[in-house]
């Protein structure tokens, strides 16, 4: 699974080969921290929509920002090592900053994929992706399963 997890510095020459052979590049992002039955179906739909689904995930340091000091419940690599272990997940590519701009910049995607609870104003790389032809795509999210609401249930 290690060669699955791709180096920032090697991602762009992995899609130019992905695509130099004809796939269709889906690129998603997120925490994913403590995965569960909502993960799995959106990651499923999202891995539909090409050949070759990349997740972008959130560094532990970059969670810490935007969520608070005791998450992520699991570190970095083990959410990637869970993450490939999923089917419809092909590579893994971990980023630092609180939003992927850049990093959807390296890999430009011809599918860009987040949950329909953000509006199409909110998804990160959203107009970069449109620029050169690409798709963005929201995937709706199976309503109640969510890993904050998980934590809740078991630190009451």
């Amino acid at each position: 699974m290690k060669s699955k997890i791709i180096k920032r510095s090697e991602i762009k020459s992995l899609v130019r080969k992905l695509k130099g052979k004809g796939n269709k590049i889906v690129f998603t992002n997120g925490v994913f921290d403590i995965i569960h039955r909502g993960h799995v179906e959106y990651l499923t739909k999202a891995k539909l929509l090409g050949d070759i689904l990349i997740v972008g995930l959130n560094t532990d340091n970059s969670v810490k920002k935007f969520k608070d000091q005791n998450r992520p419940v699991n570190k970095q690599r083990d959410r990637a090592i869970v993450l490939l272990a999923l089917k419809p997940v092909d590579y893994v590519v971990f980023f630092n900053d609180e939003r992927p701009d850049k990093l959807i910049e390296q890999v430009q995607p011809d599918i860009l994929v987040k949950g329909s609870d953000y509006k199409l104003s909110e998804i990160a790389g959203a107009q970069f992706v449109k620029s050169y032809g690409g798709q963005v795509k929201r995937i709706r999210f199976i309503h109640g399963y969510s890993t904050s609401k998980i934590l809740k249930q078991l630190l009451p």
